[in-house]
């Protein structure tokens, strides 16, 4: 009989979801941030008196339009784990918005599912040909079908809407001939409205928390719960099995993965072409949102969730905040011009503790710039009572530029990211 010793430092491994699940590192930190974000918004909300900032209607909102931008993002992170920026997703939630249109008009929204996956992987293809096979420039690559996914998608439409039944011409298709189901989660969500109760009593902290359930909770798309659940499937995927090590090899030392007998150029493939898949699901999102393809109907949301891929560090969990971020700052200007005043009471916080936080670390230059700003959005939030509509509209963008500007000190891109590799030349 034999028996197992272990060091008496060391504890079995209990497997990766239950390592993931049970006071994981990750998960521990994710539920302290999610908590201190709560109760941070509980502040600001009772302060400012803006019910707006965590009433349920915005939080369903802010699903709604963080959902495409997460999707894009997970894109990225797999194309660039492996080594290919992918500024091309743009292109490919184009050809996926394209492809869940014309589908679903003729066979449904599962059909549209299929068709706008199948045009962004076609997408993500064509640009792993181009950059891993013939050696083309990352951006020049990307930035071209940007170009081509919007020419392409405008010469289908003259070639199959010419005779739109649904009117709009060209620019647009007929509406799905069938919607995606909507769930509400049970007990939450189901029989009386307990959270819509509680959140109409404006009770500090409670009253938040039950809109934020009841706003996630409701009324979900099955798209937006396949979104949700891809992201701790990609942290899985990527960071616990044997072809995620391989994948993210190939955007670190592609050269020593090679020498390991990696098929580099294979994984290269497909991860562009999951990401193309990924971002071309994005696209058949925002087709579910409106109920139809129109043109220009992804209004740079692939840019957006390169961003917010950046904002991550390169990370699902990441990435799943900085599109949760702009899809709130987007949902909020949405639903109301004075609680985005609000907002600068917030980043007034936010920018406060930076300074402290600077100054224990004795950078004395970034907490005077934080602290500098933090009076300034202070200011702001004391004496405007409500923005101009030009720049209420710009502030999702506003948001990011700020948390991207915030976040660049620890960010670190896979090493070989973006660089052209060629067996033997290294």
């Amino acid at each position: 009989m034999s028996t197992v010793v272990t060091s008496p430092g060391t504890r079995p491994s209990r497997g990766p979801i239950t390592d993931l699940l049970t006071g994981g590192g990750p998960v521990r930190r994710a539920l302290w941030l999610a908590m201190a974000a709560l109760v941070l918004f509980s502040v600001v909300r009772a302060i400012s008196g803006e019910e707006a900032l965590t009433s349920s209607s915005t939080m369903s909102a802010a699903l709604l339009l963080a959902v495409p931008i997460g999707l894009a993002a997970l894109g990225g992170l797999f194309s660039e784990r492996a080594g290919v920026v992918n500024i091309g997703l743009e292109g490919m939630m184009i050809l996926g918005t394209w492809g869940a249109g014309y589908a679903g008009y003729q066979w449904g929204w599962a059909a549209a599912l299929i068709g706008g996956v199948l045009f962004g992987a076609l997408g993500g293809l064509l640009h792993a040909v181009a950059t891993v096979t013939f050696g083309v420039d990352h951006v020049v690559s990307g930035v071209a079908i940007n170009i081509l996914a919007a020419g392409v998608a405008r010469f289908l439409s003259e070639l199959l809407y010419t005779d739109n039944p649904a009117g709009g011409g060209v620019t647009q298709s007929p509406a799905l001939s069938s919607d995606p189901p909507r769930l509400s989660l049970p007990v939450l969500s189901s029989g009386p409205d307990l959270l819509g109760d509680l959140e109409n009593q404006h009770w500090f902290l409670v009253s938040d928390l039950a809109g934020v359930l009841r706003g996630f909770t409701s009324g979900v798309g099955v798209l937006t719960i396949l979104a949700v659940l891809l992201v701790p499937a990609s942290y899985l995927l990527l960071w616990r099995t044997a072809f995620g090590l391989r994948l993210r090899s190939c955007g670190e030392n592609p050269a020593a993965a090679d020498s390991l007998g990696v098929a580099v150029y294979r994984m290269k493939y497909i991860a562009v072409i999951i990401s193309g898949a990924l971002a071309g699901m994005g696209g058949v999102f925002l087709v579910f949102i409106a109920g139809i393809y129109r043109e220009n109907q992804t209004n740079g949301r692939g840019f957006i969730g390169l961003a917010a891929l950046i904002f991550g560090n390169w990370r699902p969990g990441g990435l799943a905040a900085g599109a949760g971020l702009f899809g709130f700052a987007d949902a909020l200007q949405l639903r109301s011009r004075t609680a985005v005043v609000a907002l600068l009471l917030l980043v007034a916080v936010l920018l406060a503790g930076v300074a402290i936080w600077q100054a224990t670390r004795r950078k004395l230059v970034q907490a005077i710039l934080a602290g500098a700003f933090a009076v300034a959005s202070l200011t702001g939030f004391l004496l405007i009572d409500e923005l101009p509509p030009g720049i209420v509209s710009f502030t999702p963008h506003l948001t990011t530029l700020l948390v991207l500007s915030l976040a660049s000190q620890r960010l670190r891109m896979p090493q070989a990211d973006g660089l052209v590799y060629r067996r033997g030349e290294h």
